[in-house]
């Protein structure tokens, strides 16, 4: 499995149109489910707010958030593509503005095409 995990993830960072197809089973709350469920339809190079992704839903922005913060496989299950509605937000659990974990995100967006930097 590590052989296939590394394929892939080298795969995504050569190729951003690349579709991870891993046989994960995340473990999660059915809430933490249901985000990262709706979080891993949303498309390359866009992004959605913590409140849009919470209105699909119909929850809260900040237990969202919550939900992003506890995945453990965010290159698969994509949190990075789920920003503030005033900027960037955070990134596992993290928000320093210069901060490893934002430099991480931002990259990643830039990286998948997303030009609202």
């Amino acid at each position: 499995m590590s052989a296939r995990v590394a394929e892939q993830v080298s795969r995504y960072f050569a190729q951003p149109d690349f579709r991870f197809d891993l046989p994960l089973a995340p473990l999660g709350t059915a809430f933490q489910q249901r985000v990262w469920k709706t979080i891993s339809a949303i498309p390359r190079g866009e992004v959605l707010t913590y409140g849009q992704v919470a209105k699909l839903i119909e929850s809260a922005p900040r237990a969202v958030g919550q939900a992003c913060g506890a995945n453990w496989f965010p290159l698969v299950i994509p949190c990075h593509r789920v920003t503030a509605s005033g900027g960037i937000g955070g990134f596992s659990h993290h928000d320093d503005a210069d901060g490893f974990h934002l430099r991480v995100k931002r990259w990643l967006l830039q990286h998948e095409g997303w030009v609202g930097l």
